[in-house]
């Protein structure tokens, strides 16, 4: 739906996802410029660690999409799933890692038919796939080229700003997110849909996520091979809180223990909300944990360039930096604790009529699972899915 309530044109769907496939194209040239870049600087190791992460991303979000298509294929037989109607070469799509590719196909012929609401729904799981993606692919690559920086000496003006500027684009990712979370209970034309909180939740993410990017790249710069331990060591508790909150958004036990994997790589980075109870409290301790984290990172830092200056001239005192990355840690959570006294809203009803549905009768549950996770209150009346 447009502003005024009216379907979108078939016009306004194809620029919308022309443009999408672009920056998921332009996305994939630059992940191989990089990979010739590190290549030709003879940085070996680099290189092999930006593969892995590429490659892994890639693989476990072409598992969710896969697994997503068999999940709709098996509910609703008449609904169209793809333009390609048989699941053997949809599973071949994504073995060859083009399982995004044919999202965006699909979304782009769906939307030049008269099934609007089946083109939401649509671009919803790719809404979904591209917030994976981020905490997948986009923050570890943010990282390790920071980390690649600073060990070179190329802590420069230059850099810094490249870097914010990756930030920004991680933190643009997850506002389109929470517009698409927001879109579950409200149409557009209504005043809920402000860029207003958007804007108040693209800035708690990027101070929330740049301070952690920055922390562990500054570790990883002088500790390389503890980093790995230190993330594997946090991944594997955070899952096991992840499983320990029973999550549910998956419907097959395989598929349910790849969400839970995968909530422990993004809470690595920064908070998700994976259950429909007052989270408050969670969230806090987690937020405590991480600032700790943040800086005892930093401080090891610190203390390393103290006693073992390197072979450049630092842009900043060490003692500034850490200090810069904590306040912005601060202001990120003063920016979180804004959002939600002020922006959040307290979904007591549902609003809207089953938002991206087909025919009036098929909701995502994946996205709607995922809003009412971010938006539960305890007196919350979500209606049932039909």
């Amino acid at each position: 739906m447009n502003k005024n309530g009216k379907p979108k044109s078939w016009c306004q769907y194809a620029c919308s996802d022309l443009f999408n496939l672009g920056f998921y194209v332009l996305d994939m040239v630059l992940n191989v410029w990089t990979v010739v870049t590190f290549y030709q600087e003879e940085a070996y190791v680099f290189m092999g660690v930006f593969l892995f992460i590429m490659l892994g991303s890639s693989a476990v979000v072409q598992a969710f999409s896969w697994l997503w298509f068999l999940y709709d294929k098996e509910e609703n037989e008449t609904r169209p799933v793809s333009f390609v109607q048989s699941l053997c070469p949809v599973m071949v799509l994504h073995l060859l890692q083009m399982g995004m590719y044919l999202r965006y196909v699909d979304v782009m012929r769906v939307s030049k038919s008269d099934m609007e609401l089946y083109a939401d729904y649509m671009k919803y799981d790719l809404g979904i796939l591209r917030y994976f993606e981020t905490f997948l692919e986009s923050v570890p690559q943010v990282v390790l080229m920071t980390t690649f920086f600073i060990q070179n000496g190329e802590a420069e003006l230059i850099t810094i700003l490249k870097t914010i500027g990756s930030v920004s684009a991680i933190a643009v990712s997850l506002m389109l997110y929470h517009r698409y979370v927001k879109q579950m209970f409200f149409s557009e034309k209504q005043d809920h849909l402000s860029w207003g909180p958007s804007v108040v939740y693209f800035l708690w993410n990027l101070f929330l996520v740049g301070s952690r990017v920055g922390a562990v790249a500054l570790f990883a710069s002088v500790f390389p091979c503890f980093i790995a331990a230190h993330f594997l060591s946090y991944w594997m508790v955070l899952c096991y809180f992840a499983w320990r909150l029973n999550t549910d958004f998956m419907e097959g036990a395989g598929g349910e223990c790849l969400y839970r994997a995968t909530i422990g790589v993004i809470w690595y980075f920064n908070w998700f909300n994976v259950i429909k109870e007052r989270s408050r409290w969670y969230s806090v301790l987690y937020h405590i944990w991480m600032g700790v984290d943040i800086v005892i990172l930093c401080g090891l830092w610190v203390w390393q360039m103290k006693i073992n200056p390197p072979y450049f001239a630092l842009l900043l005192n060490p003692e500034v930096v850490l200090g810069i990355i904590v306040l912005l840690y601060l202001a990120g959570l003063g920016l979180m604790m804004i959002y939600y006294k002020c922006c959040h809203l307290k979904i007591d009803v549902y609003p809207r009529e089953h938002a991206g549905t087909y025919k009036d009768n098929v909701v995502n549950e994946r996205l709607r699972n995922l809003a009412e996770n971010f938006y539960y209150t305890v007196d919350s009346q979500m209606p049932p899915v039909h």
